[in-house]
């Protein structure tokens, strides 16, 4: 990039967004395209075709020869079928063309995504429908049209259908209450979110020496180096210039497509860094994050990197989350999450509070499936992410406030004014009062929730979609009893006690990662459910699916079709793995430790015959014999075990849990100690040392 060009002039230059529309397009159809995102009415296609031939054209003067439908299906990655815009003619030459139908809809091969039981593979046919709240853009010659993605029966396919629909729903409900309210003017209240991206980067030529990396995304082995993360010296240090260098590239990248990448920096382990964007609407912010990771590879590529975003690559460092920041503001600007300074506004701000607060509780096993995968199971709990209890931080100052309410005491606040609880009035609540607990899986901070359990690799749509159910669901029975109300601030001081009270239980603001908090959870009635095994089953909850299914976001063939892919990832993922681990261990691992043995014993010959003495060679290699002969042992039980794999996928998911993991910790366990034992440059791959400390 030019130095003398600032981004704000090349920000969003490949984007196709509201300010070039309205200079492409007629008034009419850009009013068309509005009234559509707003109310969701569909366009004609005369509308359509115009939008297409000013989004061609547009596309074209940036160099695109192609167009795809960029649709998120169920692998949690994104997908895309390019077309090219060229259009033989009779005389031989070509045209640039692009009609309103080929914007609007397009049919893909469906038959090797994921879909839960919901088609056969023989069955191909799928559909993606443009989104029109998403702006399209230019990346490497192509226009990329975001898309939702549908079986030939109509039953969604991806992530980013039910999210739209559980935008819609939350929106509803809290319209409804700010009804209650006196607010008239909003139309649309819209789920705020801003996911924190945390990633490692290793140099590519270790990277790919090592087989697990490249298989599974981790390592399977290494031992713990000399020296971690212990000196707290990384964590927010000077960003060394190869680092430095990416981190500008990724920036200019993701700012031409719009991505509003805000921070950077160095993370808490060695090789470890965060990038963190601008809040936006949930569906494009997860539309850029999706397009952040994709980015991350990319750039790191050009740069002798590989990003790796896998929530734990290395044990004995911290892995890897993705901060999820949410929150709901109206169409005309108000963060409802926002304490006011009036004690109307707080009343309204205390509704919303207690409807996340209730949401939470009742489907706290709901959101913990949904951030349930392989990958989190490693960094759930471990002492640098939460723990897999859930609970919601709320910080002193609130917690007091909320305290008074159920126990209709006085209130004071941090400046000693003290409040009467009454029908008439309610506290002022400072803004951004609150400390930062680490340990809250869901902490309050200031004017948003951060719900830290999501992992860095998964797509944000899952946890944001039953986020936005719950809250739609708690406040559309808030607005059921309020609505009817004939002394609305009687009723609400009533129901605001009623709720605090009843769901105080998921109110934590202490460490989470002490075990008396676990012992505490259990006393409460909270769920603890430490792993994926144990978090899947939540996807067929009669309560929960009936959730989704009410507002309109799945269908029930939707929700248990989802359950059964989360099921098969994990078994697919972990078998996976295993295989990777017993292949690098047959192939390179044991043949190293026999080598560098057969080694040790010439040498102890070579000075024994000499007549000196060769206790060090000979008790070493004695060792190394021992601990090889444990791991080929080991193996062989690991290659069993993947062989006995149960074909029922409920049954495969506590094997792979019970079984094969346990194989896999053991054999690592010796593997590591032999790393140890034998001359690194016998070792046949790069060592943690290596791998965590390469960044120049």
């Amino acid at each position: 990039m030019d130095m003398k060009t600032s981004p704000a002039e090349y920000y969003g230059s490949m984007v196709f967004d509201e300010k070039t529309m309205k200079e492409r397009l007629s008034g009419a159809s850009f009013t068309a395209w509005k009234t559509c995102i707003t109310s969701g009415e569909s366009l004609d296609i005369s509308t359509a075709n115009e939008i297409a031939e000013a989004m061609k054209q547009w596309a074209v003067e940036r160099g695109a020869t192609h167009y795809t439908h960029w649709f998120q299906p169920m692998t949690g990655a994104t997908a895309e079928k390019h077309d090219s815009f060229i259009s033989p003619t009779e005389d031989g030459r070509a045209l640039m063309d692009f009609s309103g139908k080929e914007l609007v809809k397009g049919e893909p091969d469906a038959s090797s995504f994921p879909s839960g039981g919901l088609r056969s593979t023989f069955e191909a046919r799928g559909y993606t429908a443009w989104d029109p709240t998403s702006f399209a853009f230019v990346k490497e010659h192509s226009l990329y049209i975001p898309t939702i993605f549908c079986s030939y029966s109509g039953q969604a396919l991806d992530k980013k259908t039910p999210l739209l629909k559980s935008m819609d729903a939350v929106s509803r409900a809290a319209v409804r209450i700010l009804r209650l309210f006196g607010d008239t003017d909003t139309r649309r209240v819209v789920a705020q979110v801003g996911p924190e991206q945390e990633y490692f980067l290793i140099d590519k030529s270790l990277y790919n020496r090592r087989e697990d990396l490249r298989m599974t995304g981790r390592t399977l082995f290494g031992a713990k180096p000399p020296r971690g993360q212990e000196m707290e010296d990384h964590y927010f240090g000077m960003i060394k210039p190869r680092v430095a260098a990416f981190m500008q590239d990724l920036d200019e990248e993701l700012w031409k497509v719009g991505v509003p990448s805000k921070t950077k920096h160095n993370e808490v382990a060695p090789s470890q860094h965060e990038m963190a964007p601008v809040f936006s609407d949930a569906n494009t912010a997860n539309d850029h994050n999706q397009l952040a990771m994709e980015m991350l590879k990319k750039v790191a590529d050009r740069h002798g990197f590989v990003a790796l975003i896998h929530e734990k690559p290395f044990r004995y460092v911290n892995g890897s989350g993705k901060h999820d920041n949410w929150s709901l503001s109206t169409d005309t600007g108000k963060n409802l999450f926002r304490p006011g300074s009036t004690p109307s506004q707080n009343a309204q701000f205390l509704l919303f509070l207690a409807a996340f607060i209730k949401g939470v509780d009742e489907y706290q096993e709901l959101l913990r499936a949904t951030v349930a995968f392989p990958g989190n199971d490693h960094r759930l709990g471990a002492q640098e992410a939460p723990p897999a209890v859930i609970s919601i931080f709320l910080g002193d100052e609130l917690s007091a406030v909320v305290d008074s309410i159920i126990s209709g005491t006085d209130y004071t606040d941090a400046g000693k004014k003290t409040l009467e609880i009454g029908v008439d009035v309610l506290p002022e609540i400072p803004l951004d009062n609150t400390d930062r607990n680490r340990t809250s899986p869901m902490a309050f901070t200031g004017n948003k929730f951060e719900f830290r359990m999501p992992g860095s690799s998964q797509s944000i749509a899952g946890p944001n979609v039953v986020l936005n159910a719950a809250m739609a669901e708690e406040l559309q029975q808030f607005a059921e009893e309020l609505e009817g109300s004939e002394n609305f601030m009687e009723d609400l001081q009533a129901l605001l006690k009623r709720v605090f009270t009843e769901h105080r239980r998921i109110l934590f603001d202490g460490n989470g990662y002490d075990e008396a908090w676990i012992r505490e959870a259990e006393a409460r009635g909270l769920s603890n459910l430490k792993s994926t095994a144990d978090a899947l089953a939540a996807y067929t909850d009669k309560k929960n699916e009936e959730l989704l299914i009410r507002h309109g976001i799945y269908m029930e063939e939707e929700m248990e079709a989802r359950g059964i892919i989360h099921v098969e990832n994990y078994k697919t993922v972990i078998n996976i793995e295993g295989r990777t681990m017993a292949d690098m261990i047959r192939k390179s691992i044991l043949p190293a430790a026999s080598e560098y043995s057969a080694v040790l014993c010439s040498r102890a010959a070579l000075k024994k015959d000499a007549g000196i003495s060769a206790s060090y060679e000979t008790e070493l290699a004695r060792q190394i014999s021992d601990e090889t002969d444990a791991l080929a042992t080991a193996c062989s039980r690991l290659e069993q075990s993947l062989n006995r794999m149960p074909g029922d996928n409920i049954e495969a998911l506590h094997f792979c849990h019970d079984e094969i993991i346990r194989d896999m910790d053991e054999a690592r366990d010796i593997a590591d100690r032999l790393e140890l034992m034998v001359d690194k440059k016998y070792w046949p791959f790069p060592t943690y040392a290596d791998l965590l400390f390469s960044e120049r």
